[in-house]
């Protein structure tokens, strides 16, 4: 994640205005490939992989073909890796959302002292959501920027703000190969416009107008509002089945049941007004009979990743919308994000801007409501539920409770030290803690795996992210030094090989960001060859190919402000995700796994990673203390040096003496 400033609000620039995410050279991605996959695989295989590439990359060959063909595809294009990635990663991805893509953001723990404490915790919330919604709406949001890295002497590089217009107008319908994005479309009339959000509520969807007559609702009629909601939702007689968990499913399996449930006009009245909803928010019980004081981090993020099953609140979303804003009766609160629609920072920013907000406004006095016989009475969504969605909702709450089961979480904060001491250390925290996280991995497998880092390419039209392969060969050389049971390297020859890792780290970093990866590139060749009605080519139906995009570590620094952090789930059965959050004077890491592979262990991983990040700093702190040692072993070595030559050449013992003097008073008048 790119260094980011706000630059002084001149409204939203155009993305337009900046550069197209540039095509790398074919020969530039291929030898990168090769070095990236050359220690990961055996030898045999490799050498084999190594023929494949080479052949891809011949001159006049396919490589170049669809090399020419992609950079015209750039050029006709705003992004011309864009909708290939969003397939990809996500569209075409048939895993169930909850904890396989959509991360959350788990806000500081709240203390309710009673439901209606809780639920004007709510209607604060929502005042800030559309407090936000305005900023966006009017162009208010500032331009972020980032480090300088386009353009030698520029320092500050503007962002790609597109992401954040997909916040509150965006909706991922399901299909049975492939979802659909669904975006707004202009001038489409005033239904496409109402402003409402959808308020789930034991397990029931409420449509809340937060406009009456062109006027914004303040928190009081929020709150009047919310308790209208909350009293509806205790009707037992008027309950509905738990629709929600039918989005929780695999996406082909909720494609199925949403294509049954749109031949009914009931539904499909209510599926309309779920994808034009501005967002959902999620009023929850309380998860534990003691309360959210009583959970500890792990727990908190587990409910919030998955709701903690269908008896729980596990069926109170409704995951196909890009936000999801949890507030829970025992205070555990949060946001679920569908990750389709933008990144982290994303996520990051809104969520910070709304706790501010909550802040800011409970120091003010409360308005008094004029009239709540005039706000127009909260609607509950229908739904007409056949014997066939009965059957796919018990199969969906089957599939969430396993994915419950599943999910192993430890969320642990290193408290030794924090980005302060990385920065003293002259390396880069990010580059410093991803070295850390493969050094844990050996630790604990022996071995190094594909690593993915989330890395932005904002500073490009329309940019999204590129990928930064943290397994380097460096770092491998750097684990393998430290981890040697015969102690055959020396802290000099450590501390030179972590260097070496963290350059290396950083490197890669920077062609990322830059645009040069090389897995947007690879997609996007492989994408256009199968467009092109091409057989599958060797180089992507390789061993080493599949091998490198299954990520056993899936990781990404999201950094926050505030007291909150964010985490996931990892990306394939045996692996781990890793969120980590660096502070001043600690990291908080929020390590994801699954219980079914006997290859992970989430706590063990995190022991494997505070022993790392120790065995990391000794080492540093003991190269530093030898230097200064070699240093001042050194510098008394010149004066003894200087004084004996000073005596043996001096004429008379009382020059001699002024001589010496003069000497021993050098050193700190030459250190002024």
């Amino acid at each position: 994640m790119p260094i980011l400033q706000k630059q002084p609000s001149q409204g939203r620039k155009d993305s337009a205005a900046l550069p197209k995410v540039p095509v790398p050279p074919l020969h530039q991605t291929l030898d990168m490939y090769l070095r990236c996959m050359r220690h990961l695989v055996p030898d045999q295989k490799f050498r084999a992989t190594r023929a494949i590439v080479e052949e891809f990359g011949k001159a006049g060959g396919v490589g170049e073909m669809l090399q020419r063909k992609l950079q015209e595809r750039m050029d006709r294009t705003e992004n011309w890796v864009y909708d290939y990635w969003l397939h990809d990663m996500y569209l075409n991805n048939r895993l169930a959302l909850p904890v396989n893509s959509s991360p959350v953001m788990v806000l500081p723990r709240q203390s309710f002292k009673d439901r209606k404490d809780f639920l004007r915790f709510a209607a604060r919330l929502i005042a800030g959501v559309l407090d936000y919604k305005d900023m966006l709406d009017t162009g208010a949001l500032p331009v972020e920027q980032a480090r300088g890295q386009l353009i030698q002497g520029v320092q500050w590089d503007p962002l790609c703000m597109d992401q954040y217009t997909r916040i509150f107008s965006c909706y991922r319908r399901p299909g049975p190969k492939q979802d659909t994005q669904l975006e707004p479309k202009a001038g489409t009339g005033a239904k496409a416009q109402a402003e409402f959000i959808i308020v789930a509520c034991k397990n029931q969807f409420f449509v809340l107008e937060v406009a009456v007559k062109s006027r914004r609702l303040g928190e009081t009629e929020l709150l009047v509002q919310l308790e209208r909601i909350s009293k509806m939702a205790e009707n037992a007689e008027e309950r509905l089945p738990p629709m929600g968990l039918l989005t929780s499913d695999g996406r082909t399996d909720w494609a199925q049941a949403w294509d049954i449930l749109m031949k009914d006009a009931t539904n499909r009245e209510t599926l309309d007004a779920m994808e034009r909803s501005l967002c959902l928010v999620c009023l929850d019980e309380a998860s534990a009979s003691g309360g959210g004081a009583d959970l500890t981090d792990s727990e908190r993020a587990m409910l919030m990743l998955h709701g903690g099953g269908h008896g729980r609140n596990g069926a109170n979303r409704w995951y196909d919308k890009p936000m999801q804003f949890v507030v829970g009766a025992d205070g555990v609160c949060g946001v679920v994000c569908e990750h389709s629609q933008f990144e982290g920072i994303v996520l990051v920013h809104c969520t910070e801007h709304l706790v501010k907000y909550i802040t800011e406004s409970a120091r003010r006095p409360v308005a008094p409501v004029a009239s709540a016989s005039d706000l127009p009475v909260p609607r509950r969504l229908p739904w007409r539920c056949s014997p066939q969605i009965q059957g796919l909702l018990a199969s969906s709450a089957d599939n969430l409770q396993r994915l419950v089961r599943n999910l192993d979480m430890d969320v642990h904060t290193f408290n030794s030290y924090g980005k302060e001491f990385i920065k003293r250390q002259r390396m880069s925290p990010d580059a410093y803690i991803q070295v850390a996280l493969q050094l844990a991995f050996y630790k604990c497998n022996g071995r190094p795996v594909p690593t993915y880092e989330s890395a932005s390419i904002r500073r490009f039209r329309e940019g999204r992210v590129e990928n930064i392969r943290s397994a380097t060969p460096e770092a491998l050389a750097f684990v393998r030094a430290m981890t040697d049971e015969w102690d055959r390297h020396t802290d000099a020859v450590r501390m030179s090989r972590l260097q070496d890792a963290i350059k290396a780290q950083t490197h890669y970093t920077v062609l990322a960001i830059t645009g040069n990866g090389i897995d947007n590139h690879l997609l996007g060749l492989r994408e256009l060859a199968q467009e092109l009605g091409m057989d599958r080519l060797d180089i992507f139906k390789d061993e080493t190919y599949l091998l490198s995009n299954q990520f056993i570590l899936s990781t990404s620094q999201v950094p926050t402000t505030l007291e909150m952090f964010c985490c996931y789930g990892p990306v394939v059965p045996n692996g781990y995700g890793a969120c980590y959050n660096p502070q001043a004077e600690h990291i908080l890491f929020c390590v994801s796994s699954f219980r079914e592979s006997t290859e992970t262990s989430s706590a063990v991983f995190s022991r494997a990673l505070d022993h790392s990040l120790l065995d990391m700093a000794d080492l540093c702190s003991r190269t530093a203390a030898a230097a200064a040692a070699t240093t001042t072993t050194t510098a008394n070595a010149a004066v003894a040096t200087r004084t004996a030559a000073a005596t043996t050449a001096s004429p008379s013992p009382a020059k001699s003496t002024n001589q010496t003097q003069a000497v021993a008073r050098a050193p700190p008048t030459k250190g002024k």
